[in-house]
């Protein structure tokens, strides 16, 4: 059975200086920044045979539209550069300036062609902006056209967010409930929702989505948004919001270990939809591989969650 974890994370210290980092523990820092060595025999010890690297936090986004393009080339080659050492254990999302999409989408483009990449993680909004918008659509056609994924990650809430539903919380809960506690996870569900009952991925019918976290919470309110956003109804969509998901939308376990939602997961989104990944260094291999260990499915069925699937949909 070969593993394939997708949503693995980096942050190079080279570019530290030239953008305004999230605020991490020293340990997950140091961890970030390794390639070859921790993390490599964290991957040996659990099994792990190959992980799809990508840039976590703040990056070429954060930037002016002219030094965002240099800066997520720059950090594109040389994730290149570093990952080439081990070219049968690592693959990785681009990083794209997403404040440019015209720019995002023609990185995209080279770093398939140049470096293989399998297709680009996007951190959070740009900007307070939503990709459903209609200055985005060249970044989604090229993603089309390359028949790349496009992982929607979590990123920081826009402040008028945080202003209004966490910064009034005592010591660190707000950040907490902003961030990994709930916040992330409900604001890039609603970015799926959005791309769905815009239309926007009906004008993409072949654009293929990632998201992580075993689905976002969307799992559970699948009947209910097929209820509440019929076809015939208020949105502009042309098929069920659950028609959308298993054709366009897959997900991984990053970060939720339980057998619950991952049979939610499997129940709704289908299991040709699910793969398995760990949010390393946030998570740990260890316990990702103590979910894998207890899927009380047939040893084919796990195969595809552990890394079939996502051999497929990144072409590996």
């Amino acid at each position: 059975m070969r593993i394939i974890t997708l949503e693995e994370h980096i942050a190079l210290p080279e570019f530290s200086h030239e953008i305004q980092q999230w605020p991490l523990p020293p340990q997950a820092v140091e961890k970030l920044a390794d390639i070859s060595d921790t993390r490599l025999k964290s991957m040996d010890d659990n099994g792990i045979d190959v992980q799809v690297l990508s840039v976590v936090g703040r990056g070429a986004e954060s930037l002016p539209p002219r030094e965002a393009l240099s800066f997520a080339m720059r950090y594109n080659d040389l994730l290149a550069a570093k990952i080439a050492a081990h070219p049968t254990r690592f693959k990785a999302f681009a990083h794209l300036p997403m404040c440019s999409p015209e720019a995002a989408a023609n990185e995209l483009e080279r770093a398939k062609e140049e470096h293989r990449f399998c297709g680009a993680l996007i951190n959070g909004l740009t900007n307070g902006k939503f990709l459903d918008l209609p200055e985005f659509r060249p970044l989604l056609q090229k993603a089309e056209e390359l028949q790349k994924p496009l992982y929607l990650h979590p990123g920081l809430p826009p402040e008028a967010v945080a202003q209004a539903y966490y910064n009034d919380l005592p010591g660190s809960i707000g950040v907490m409930l902003a961030c990994g506690g709930w916040g992330w996870h409900a604001e890039t569900a609603l970015h799926v929702l959005r791309l769905i009952i815009t239309g926007t991925l009906d004008r993409y019918p072949r654009l293929k989505i990632i998201i992580g976290h075993m689905g976002e919470m969307i799992p559970m309110m699948m009947s209910r948004l097929d209820e509440k956003f019929s076809v015939s109804g208020i949105g502009y969509h042309q098929r069920t919001v659950s028609q959308t998901l298993r054709d366009q939308v897959h997900i991984t376990s990053s970060g939720i270990f339980t057998l619950p939602p991952l049979m939610a997961a499997l129940e709704t989104f289908g299991i040709d939809n699910v793969m398995f990944s760990v949010d390393y260094p946030f998570s740990t291999n260890e316990v990702g591989k103590q979910l894998l260990e207890r899927i009380p499915l047939p040893p084919e069925d796990v195969a595809r969650i552990a890394g079939g699937n996502a051999e497929r949909l990144l072409g590996l």
